[in-house]
């Protein structure tokens, strides 16, 4: 009897420990971002009731922390809070095995349980994460949601990331984003496990941070005259003009953003650019100038060679400044980093100014790249008295790097691959992959901007040269400039997807990503996305025109999609495309006294991207700035 029921008992364990793998589930029914490094499904489900409760080690305030976190994340949309219990049926728990490093989990999701298991806390935030993708889409809803079954698939998932630095910045000196905003933004980016928010606090046309010992920064540098329109066309601010556009951060105010992003694990590195940039400091402190301070903060007006915006490096009283707002910031923010900026300093201005070229001369500098490599080491002294470490634009290395200092690479990934390869530690953040602020999609249907870095050339991204020891390469970030970014919802559609793929490549690492199993799970995370009432960009449905000049001269059109599976229809009579109107097989040749090309993509017979509009004098126009020879295109 004894044996027999050993047997049944033994039978039941291994039943219940199979059930969720005993049919093969492809993986790609599991729609998350990132996609993990490992994972199975089952074809079962757990499902997430009223009974459901939490265990958890209640003595570590870390893990009370996540299970709080992970309540907030669902019960809006369930309408019932998870407690914590003795012996609930989701365990958070941490283990002693080293394997998954400090943020890697495994997460086993049964019929009757689930157990995250990591090394850190981190580890199970990150776990609690994909749990929350793999609920349906209605979790993201702030109202209670009735008739969902929140299922969760049966699966086990094994998980790290690829690279440390995952990040995403936001500027908010070229326009000013809320205490709230910046909080949405750094928990929509933990949401994809990037752990990085790089705040520009300060710039030419605002700066954010209050600095008590210099409290005209913000008193004077944080407000401007308000202005629409162009950036870089705008009418400069006029004598007597009220400054009632801007804002700025109180030290209280960083102190709640910095708490908020510690529960999401999230690090928050300061950048106080300069000696550039500067503009906004100089009309507060005019002194600061080589000659003639600006007398007010730029409004998205030229003035780059024209009116000063570096900070003049022949005074002292510019390093007693810089003491006294790095004082200010190190002991304000927690990381071991400050980046202090360096990029896009002109130097017309220290090339006529005598006190900078006394300097020059007293330190036996050469040229005024030698004056601003002088000045970012003097920087870099100041933090390492204040236990923090230097990272900067990559326009630091002109003149000879800082000896400690972490580049981050923007130009290109040049300064990136020297920077590494003399033994600095960088950070990859190329224009053309990573540029969130730039076109996504064809220009006439995009708002304003300059240049293009589509959804795909995000996610081609790959922070490690082959000449490079992976090593030195820290991770990367997408970087949001907000010149042509005036609200948080416009914040929010230049962000995602892009920030999606970011995250993808960082966590999973190039070496695993597949963009034909990438787009199909970004359409899943738009339909999240509208239920969080998070803004976002379809401009991957859009049609991609490529006009070109072939070898006998005629001019060509291409045309695409970034899915590469829609139907493009087209006109050149002046009317609008449907799926009536010709469907695009081959490259177009323009008809005799046609004045307009017009496009629109659709799927399943329904129009899925916008309508785009361009005069053949505009593809003219592109293709001979582009002109090249494509033979077989």
């Amino acid at each position: 009897m004894k044996k027999l029921l050993f047997i049944l008992l033994t039978a039941s364990l291994i039943l219940g420990f199979s059930s969720c793998s005993h049919k093969d589930i492809p993986n790609n029914a599991l729609t998350l971002i990132p996609q993990p490094q490992e994972m199975k499904v089952g074809a079962d489900h757990f499902k997430l009731t009223r009974r459901a409760a939490i265990t958890l080690d209640t003595s570590n305030p870390q893990l009370m922390g996540i299970a709080r976190y992970f309540n907030n994340k669902v019960t809006s949309a369930t309408g019932f809070e998870i407690p914590v219990e003795k012996h609930g049926n989701i365990e958070f728990k941490l283990t002693d095995d080293t394997a998954l490093g400090a943020e890697g989990y495994r997460l086993q999701v049964k019929h009757g349980d689930i157990i995250i298991t990591a090394h850190q806390p981190a580890g199970i935030f990150y776990g609690v994460q994909t749990l929350l993708q793999m609920l349906p889409p209605e979790i993201k809803s702030s109202r209670e949601q009735k008739g969902i079954d929140w299922t969760i698939p049966c699966a086990d998932i094994t998980d790290k990331p690829q690279f440390a630095w995952r990040g995403l910045m936001l500027d908010v000196s070229r326009h000013w984003f809320t205490k709230e905003e910046v909080k949405k933004y750094i928990d929509e980016l933990a949401e994809y496990k990037m752990n990085v928010f790089h705040w520009h606090l300060t710039d030419d046309q605002g700066w954010r941070l209050e600095i008590k010992s210099l409290p005209r920064l913000t008193e004077v540098g944080a407000w401007r005259a308000p202005r629409v329109g162009q950036w870089w066309q705008r009418e400069p601010q006029q004598p007597g003009e009220e400054t009632t556009y801007g804002g700025f951060y109180t030290q209280e105010d960083v102190k709640e953003v910095l708490a908020y992003a510690a529960e999401r694990y999230v690090r928050v590195i300061p950048e106080i650019d300069v000696p550039g940039h500067s503009l906004a400091a100089l009309v507060a402190y005019p002194d600061l100038a080589c000659m003639k301070a600006p007398s007010a903060v730029g409004v998205g007006n030229k003035f780059y060679g024209e009116d000063e915006n570096t900070l003049c490096v022949g005074k002292d009283a510019t390093f007693e400044f810089m003491d006294k707002v790095l004082t200010e910031v190190a002991a304000l923010f927690p990381d071991e980093y400050v980046h202090i900026g360096g990029d896009e300093c002109f130097k017309g201005f220290w090339h006529k100014c005598p006190r900078c070229q006394a300097r020059m001369k007293v330190e036996n500098l050469k040229n005024e790249n030698e004056l601003q490599s002088y000045f970012i080491h003097r920087m870099e002294s100041i933090l390492k008295e204040k236990g923090k470490k230097l990272i900067g634009w990559d326009e630091i290395i002109d003149g000879g790097l800082a000896p400690d200092a972490t580049v981050m690479s923007w130009r290109g990934m040049e300064g990136g691959i020297k920077s590494a390869k003399a033994g600095h530690h960088v950070i990859m953040t190329p224009t053309e992959h990573c540029y969130i602020d730039l076109w996504q999609g064809e220009p006439s249907v995009e708002p304003d901007t300059y240049s293009m870095c589509r959804l795909k050339d995000s996610y081609s991204f790959n922070p490690v040269p082959d000449s490079v020891p992976a090593e030195m390469i820290l991770g990367g970030q997408g970087n949001l400039w907000a010149e042509s970014v005036p609200t948080f919802r416009h914040a929010e559609y230049m962000t995602w997807p892009r920030g999606w793929a970011l995250a993808e490549v960082l966590w999973t690492g190039p070496s695993k990503t597949d963009w034909d199993r990438f787009w199909p799970r970004v359409e899943q995370h738009f339909v999240r996305a509208d239920q969080a009432q998070i803004n976002y960009a379809r401009s991957m449905y859009n049609a991609i025109v490529t006009p070109y000049y072939t070898e006998d001269g005629a001019l060509e059109i291409k045309l695409d999609s970034e899915p590469g599976n829609l139907d493009i229809h087209y006109t050149f009579d002046n009317t609008d495309p449907d799926n009536f109107t010709p469907k695009y097989e081959a490259p177009l040749r323009i008809p005799k006294n046609a004045t307009w090309l017009r496009i629109v993509t659709y799927r399943d017979n329904k129009p899925i991207g916008k309508v785009i509009t361009l005069t053949i004098k505009e593809l003219e126009k592109r293709a001979e700035n582009t002109r090249h020879v494509v033979g077989n295109l």
